[in-house]
């Protein structure tokens, strides 16, 4: 028995691999730029202050690193994709911020224990694959008393059921957890154990476009899961994924004058090691 649960094992590597060119495509800082309120409501969440070390982890274009320099942290910001670290370095020389950009993985982070006042992650941590240990990772590189910031996408929400309707039509690999079990406090108590404090709050973020149909060309042509999703369906499974998609969006949008405006639901944590 245990022979066949290793033999079922994904190839959590081989998963990687593919995930850091799916994040590479499109143009990812189209589709963070619209949440940026994510990472200030959090650093606020978690009463960063002036002169902290802060680890923004999974960063994506810099949405918290941005977020935490502003309030005077010492921010170094981390991604395995250069391009989207590229682009944060692009806003933080508009804004005049001082971030250092590293490129490092999340599940194996560069840096000595306890390195770190906080770290932070908005929608970013959530997708690494080896869920153990990427919150592991975490925790070791956090000070003792440290705090832990996370906004992750939850199953019920606009987003994961968007990831629900993909995996639809390309099925992802057999034993690869969701990433929005990191939008539940079951899955988190797991990963992050009992000996920290934990405080959470379920929180609406709003999609806002000029129509459902603007939002979809946004997200098909820039957020990478869904532009390799609908370059690797043929003709019927693209019709059928953005039927199933336009479906979700008029199930939840709020707009009654052709424009969207959507709630998705995230779970904001704050962690206290």
């Amino acid at each position: 028995m245990q022979e066949a649960a290793t033999l079922a094992a994904p190839d959590l590597g081989a998963i990687k691999i593919r995930q850091q060119a799916t994040w590479a495509a499109g143009d990812y800082s189209v589709v963070g730029t619209a949440i940026v309120l994510m990472a200030e409501a959090l650093c606020e969440a978690m009463d960063v202050h002036s002169g902290w070390t802060l680890l923004d982890v999974a960063a994506g274009s810099g949405n918290a690193s941005l977020a935490g320099a502003r309030r005077g942290c010492r921010v170094t910001s981390t991604d395995y994709v250069p391009a989207l670290l590229d682009r944060g370095r692009e806003r933080a020389a508009a804004e005049g911020l001082r971030i250092e950009f590293q490129e490092a993985d999340a599940e194996n982070l560069p840096f000595a224990d306890e390195s770190f006042d906080a770290l932070i992650s908005t929608v970013g941590v959530m997708f690494a694959p080896d869920q153990e240990r990427a919150a592991a990772e975490m925790i070791r590189v956090c000070k003792a008393g440290g705090k832990i910031g996370l906004a992750c996408w939850t199953p019920r929400g606009f987003v994961g059921k968007n990831f629900g309707l993909i995996g639809k039509y390309l099925p992802p690999p057999a034993g690869l957890k969701p990433p929005a079990l990191w939008g539940t406090v079951d899955r988190l108590k797991e990963l992050f154990g009992e000996s920290v404090r934990m405080d959470t709050v379920v929180k609406d973020f709003m999609f806002r476009s000029a129509s459902p149909e603007a939002w979809l060309e946004t997200f098909r042509t820039y957020f990478g899961p869904m532009n390799k999703a609908f370059a690797a369906l043929d003709e019927t499974g693209r019709a059928g994924l953005t039927a199933d998609l336009m479906g979700l969006v008029g199930a939840l949008n709020r707009a009654e004058d052709g424009t969207m405006v959507l709630p998705c639901e995230y779970l904001e944590i704050v962690i206290t090691k």
